[in-house]
C-alpha cells in the first residue's frame, strides 16, 4: 500500500524496507557496543510492547545494549523530567516518542545538545530539525491510517448520517494526522455525512468522552476512534447506552481484534506494524551512531483489516498465531483434495 502522509516538515517518506545497514556498518556497530535508552509514552499497550521488541531485537543484533526503558504513562511532565536526566547520563542514543509537540521540544533538543543521537517515533516536536536536533523520525503512515479508518466505516453509515470522531485532545502529530485524513476522506467520498467531535486528554477518560458525545448526539450513526485503547472505552460506553453504533479505529490490539472477529461494534481496523517500525527505528539508530544520515522521515504503510482477514492480519502484525476468539469466527473451509 502506498504511503500517503508527509513528515513533520513536509518530507516525502522513504519506506522502511529501503533503509538498511551494509555489512561493513553492521560489523563496525558490533565493535562499538553502543548503549541506548528508550522513552515511550506507555509500555502497557500491545503496540508499545511490539514496538519495543522490534527496537530491542534489532539493536541487540548489531551489538547495542538497551540500558533503560522509560514508561512515561502519557505524562508529559514525566517525559520532560526523564529527558533532562538522560541528557546527563552515559548513553549514546535516545529513542523517544514525544508526547507533546511544543512543551517537550527543548528537553528533546537537550539530548542532541549533550552529544547524544536522538531518534524520534511518530512525531517531531515543534521547531526541531532533522540532521540538527534529531537523526530521523520513524513512523507509521498515520495519514494513511486515517484514510483506511474512513474507508472501512463508510459502508456501515447510511446516507445523511452523523459520524463522531473520538480524538486525542493533546498536541500529538500522529493522532492529528489520522483525524485530518479521516475528515478529508469523508469530505471527498461521503459529503452527505456530518461529523462531530469528542475528545479526551487522558485515555482513561475515553469512555466518558464517548458517553458525552452520545448524549449530545443521540442520532450518532458511526464513530472513528484514533487508536484502539480509547476505542474499547467507546465500545463500553455505546453498550452502556443500549446502542449499536459501528466503529473503526487504528491498531490491531487484542481487544478490538476480538470484537471485530466476533461481529461486535468494531467494523474495521487500520493496523500499524509496530514490530517492523521498531526494527526500522533500531536500524536508523545504528546508522546515526555510525555518523550516517538516514532519511529524515521513514514510514511504514498500514493494513486494512476487516472480519474477513483479521486472522491473517493478526499473524502479520503480531508474528504469533491468532488467539482462539479470532479463529472461532472463521468459517471452516473445505480442504483441497
Amino acid at each position: 500500500m502506498a504511503i500517503t502522509g508527509l513528515g513533520p516538515h513536509g518530507e516525502r517518506a522513504v519506506p522502511a524496507d529501503q533503509v538498511g545497514l551494509s555489512d561493513a556498518d553492521a560489523d563496525a556497530a558490533r565493535g562499538r557496543h553502543f548503549s541506548v535508552a528508550v522513552v515511550l509514552h506507555t509500555t502497557m499497550s500491545d503496540w508499545a510492547k511490539e514496538e519495543l521488541a522490534g527496537i530491542v531485537t534489532t539493536l541487540g543484533r548489531y551489538g547495542a545494549a538497551v540500558v533503560e526503558v522509560i514508561d512515561c504513562a502519557f505524562d508529559i511532565d514525566r517525559q520532560i523530567s526523564e529527558l533532562k536526566r538522560l541528557a546527563g547520563e552515559a548513553v549514546d542514543a535516545v529513542v523517544s516518542i514525544p508526547i507533546g509537540s511544543s512543551r517537550a521540544a527543548d528537553d528533546h533538543r537537550a539530548i542532541s545538545a549533550a552529544g547524544k543521537k536522538l531518534l524520534l517515533l511518530d512525531n517531531a516536536p515543534t521547531g526541531m530539525l532533522p540532521g540538527k536536533d534529531y537523526v530521523s523520525v520513524i513512523s507509521a503512515d498515520n495519514f494513511g491510517l486515517g484514510q483506511i479508518g474512513a474507508e472501512l466505516l463508510a459502508p456501515h453509515v447510511t446516507q445523511g448520517g452523523k459520524v463522531g470522531v473520538l480524538a486525542y485532545g493533546v498536541d500529538f502529530f500522529a493522532t492529528h494526522e489520522r483525524e485530518i485524513a479521516f475528515r478529508k476522506w469523508m469530505a471527498a467520498h461521503r459529503p452527505d455525512l456530518s461529523l462531530v467531535r469528542g475528545k479526551f486528554a487522558d485515555v482513561s477518560h475515553a469512555k466518558a468522552a464517548t458517553a458525552g458525545l452520545l448524549q449530545a448526539n443521540p442520532d450518532l450513526a458511526g464513530l472513528f476512534a484514533v487508536w484502539d485503547v480509547p476505542a474499547t472505552g467507546a465500545v463500553a460506553a455505546i453498550h452502556d447506552a443500549g446502542m449499536a453504533i459501528p466503529i473503526t479505529t487504528v491498531d490491531l490490539g487484542n481487544d478490538v481484534a476480538a470484537d471485530l472477529a466476533s461481529g461486535g461494534l468494531i467494523k474495521g481496523i487500520a493496523a500499524q506494524l509496530p514490530y517492523d517500525q521498531g526494527v526500522a527505528a533500531g536500524i536508523a539508530t545504528i546508522l546515526g551512531l555510525l555518523g550516517r544520515q538516514p532519511p529524515p522521515w521513514i514510514a511504514l504503510p498500514g493494513l486494512s483489516v476487516t472480519a474477513k482477514n483479521v486472522v491473517e492480519a493478526y499473524q502479520v502484525v503480531w508474528r504469533t498465531p491468532a488467539p482462539a476468539a479470532l479463529l472461532r469466527a472463521r468459517k471452516p473451509r473445505k480442504s483441497i483434495p
